[in-house]
């Protein structure tokens, strides 16, 4: 499976094959998780491109475990925007919308923030909610987190220079002053991604070139995805050519053509 190879870089030839990979290794992450010691799975979402590509892929990657297999997956989100559910620019809406109508997962274990507390409260909230998913984690430990980046380099809602971004302590995080709209979002932090036994970023279009080659040839520590480094999980990268377009390092090209 592509995610046990830390560090792989997987690059496809357009975002509907990349999407397609994307489905089947979610799948695999889940049945093998199910099989595991926990019985169960925990994925973690990102929005922006990634909920179209996944409404498109996922339900029929899935489909084979059969409906009673969804009774232990738990789904969170790795970000959200202090937006009704109803907005535009919610990420649990969007998926709501255009996924969970399609995947049978129980309501009780879809963890959401609640867009209608102050944005500090909403945190605590959400935290709550994961310690209750995750009893026994120190950490929530994710068994996948599927993350995206921006081309200044953030993932979740964590920017560049931001005081987020040193956060120890706190396993979900308020944010007021965001960079990019709308300002008030409720982020995991940097030890809940680096908990995770497995970490895919996904990255499409010419405009990511650049910070990808920041990130995966310069190493900038500077920019939030240069410092994911799961303490014992796996990470890859899921481009499409566009996005790798500008990368020298080495990394596995992949074609259905």
């Amino acid at each position: 499976m592509a995610a046990s190879a830390p560090g792989l870089i997987s690059v496809f030839s357009s975002p509907q094959e990349l999407g397609a990979s994307l489905a089947q290794l979610v799948a695999q992450r889940a049945a093998s998780c199910l099989e595991g010691n926990r019985g169960r799975f925990a994925l973690g979402l990102s929005g922006g491109s990634l909920v179209s590509m996944l409404a498109r892929d996922l339900p029929a990657a899935v489909a084979p475990a059969g409906p009673d297999s969804f009774a232990r997956w738990t789904l969170g989100f790795c970000d959200e925007r202090l937006v009704p559910f109803e907005h535009a620019e919610s990420t649990y809406g969007l998926y709501r919308t255009h996924l969970l109508s399609k995947l049978p997962i129980p309501h009780s274990q879809v963890l959401t923030v609640n867009p209608a507390l102050p944005v500090e409260d909403a945190a605590e909230d959400y935290a709550g909610k994961l310690r209750q998913a995750f009893q026994g984690d120190t950490v929530p430990v994710f068994d996948l987190l599927i993350l995206g980046v921006g081309p200044d380099g953030h993932t979740c809602s964590l920017f560049p220079g931001h005081p987020l971004l040193q956060e120890q302590e706190k396993i979900v995080a308020p944010i007021s002053d965001s960079p990019k709209p709308p300002p008030q979002r409720v982020t995991l932090t940097l030890p809940v991604l680096n908990a995770a036994q497995s970490i895919i970023f996904v990255a499409t279009g010419e405009g990511k070139a650049a910070v990808l080659k920041r990130i995966l040839e310069d190493k900038d520590c500077s920019l939030p995805a240069t410092m994911v480094q799961p303490r014992t999980g796996a990470l890859c990268w899921f481009l499409d050519e566009a996005a790798a377009r500008l990368l020298s390092v080495p990394f596995e090209k992949h074609s259905t053509l």
